[in-house]
């Protein structure tokens, strides 16, 4: 069933007339998965390769997670599950949110393949209104109330180097919220 689904998703095109680069969604998942990271949409870096977290928010998250490429790229370990497939496009400052369609069509079904996953790791606004039963509209609130949600899932800002203003201003996050995660993470790694 999963196999099928994936190619399905492979094969989506529900938003191209809205996808400048036209679509390439990019996913990784395996119904063995334990942790899922619920991210945005894919960058440009990310469209181009079609790996995901190809970059240097790839980078900041996987030093965030304390583990490396190869722990991160193993659909048995990490299925990596943005709201939008493809890459949405620029904005002003940043890229576009990610695509609506994409989780209307396909995020309950795959979602539901994933019954092995121990933690989920919620990345960003759009992912924190998805996934975060009463989440506030303010991301620092969601981040701050981490522990409301542990230890099944987390709440994180996006790893993207645009937010290093964000990082300054609560340097709490590295301090209080990113030891535990990573404990928690090699935990369930190791098992």
């Amino acid at each position: 069933m999963l196999y099928t689904l994936i190619k399905q998703v492979q094969g989506c095109t529900i938003c191209e007339a809205h996808l400048p680069l036209g679509p390439r969604p990019v996913v990784q998942i395996s119904a063995q998965s334990k942790v899922l990271i619920a991210g945005q949409a894919p960058g440009l870096k990310v469209h181009q390769s079609g790996t995901p977290f190809n970059d240097a928010s790839g980078e900041r998250l996987r030093e965030w997670l304390g583990v490396d490429k190869n722990d991160f790229y193993d659909d048995k370990k990490f299925a990596i599950l943005p709201m939008g497939f493809c890459y949405p496009g620029k904005a002003k400052s940043g890229d576009l949110p990610p695509r609506p369609e994409c989780a209307v069509a396909w995020r309950e079904q795959l979602l539901a393949e994933l019954t092995n996953i121990e933690l989920t790791i919620v990345i960003g606004q759009y992912a924190h209104a998805y996934h975060l039963p009463n989440a506030s509209k303010k991301l620092t609130e969601n981040v701050k109330n981490w522990q409301a949600y542990w230890p099944e899932m987390i709440a994180l800002p996006h790893p993207s180097p645009r937010n290093n203003i964000w990082l300054k201003r609560n340097v709490w996050f590295e301090n209080t919220l990113l030891p535990p995660l990573k404990q928690r993470v090699n935990e369930i790694l190791s098992n």
